[in-house]
């Protein structure tokens, strides 16, 4: 993923206030002119942002959820395709869906069995990047964190061709909106070579611009139920 101020010109600051964020024109923003003031109402709005978008996620009935799931499924394995063509033998990282999350594990299922090696991503180590274990329909699965289900210690471990990265929120500059722990742009940033990154999410979860700042990486594809919805 991963995955561009106020009215003031030279300076190029946020208003004081985090409420005015929605109003910064995007493309005024600087996201290299980061001030500490500036990340600090960046910050705050994000946080407000991914309350409001995780709520109306959350709203959506089993039905819908299961509509969008499939729909993003049916693009995601065109895509994938229509750029990688076999990936039999290559590494697929997937996702375990939590908290409303587009749920995908019929697709990985499906890519396990053309001989993907399909994997999850876990944290284990705090603020460290991310490491990813090997993953099949018959995997006796273990609570991770956040209560996440996640492969055994002993699954194989795995470094990834291709990941998915969920989205809470998205723009159309190929960045994405997490849950704000910063591990996926961590991994990414860690791993070399940089495996190619797919954000997923709901098309309801645009965002003209979630301000990116220095430490954000952008995605290289976002795809939603509406299908591939940047590129970079």
């Amino acid at each position: 993923m991963s995955d561009n101020n106020s009215s003031q010109a030279p300076g190029r600051q946020y208003a004081s206030s985090p409420c005015m964020a929605h109003e910064v024109d995007p493309t005024y923003f600087d996201p290299l002119g980061v001030d500490p003031e500036q990340a600090r109402d960046v910050a705050r709005w994000r946080k407000a942002e991914r309350t409001r978008l995780r709520d109306a996620r959350m709203k959506l009935s089993v039905d819908e959820r299961r509509v969008i799931s499939e729909r993003l499924s049916h693009h995601l394995g065109n895509f994938l395709t229509a750029h990688f063509g076999d990936l039999a033998g290559r590494v697929f990282s997937a996702y375990w869906p939590i908290k409303g999350e587009p749920d995908l594990r019929p697709l990985m299922a499906d890519l396990h069995a053309r001989g993907v090696k399909v994997a999850l991503p876990l944290v284990e180590q705090k603020a460290s990047p991310l490491v990813f274990r090997r993953w099949t329909p018959e995997t006796h699965m273990v609570r991770g964190d956040w209560n996440i289900p996640v492969p055994p210690p002993e699954a194989e471990a795995v470094l990834p061709d291709i990941t998915l990265a969920p989205v809470v929120g998205w723009d159309k500059e190929g960045y994405r909106l997490g849950y704000g722990g910063g591990y996926f742009d961590r991994t990414l940033a860690a791993l070399s070579p940089r495996p190619f990154s797919i954000g997923i999410g709901f098309e309801a979860a645009h965002l003209a611009t979630i301000f990116p700042q220095p430490h954000d990486i952008g995605l290289d594809v976002i795809l939603t139920e509406a299908g591939v919805r940047t590129s970079a």
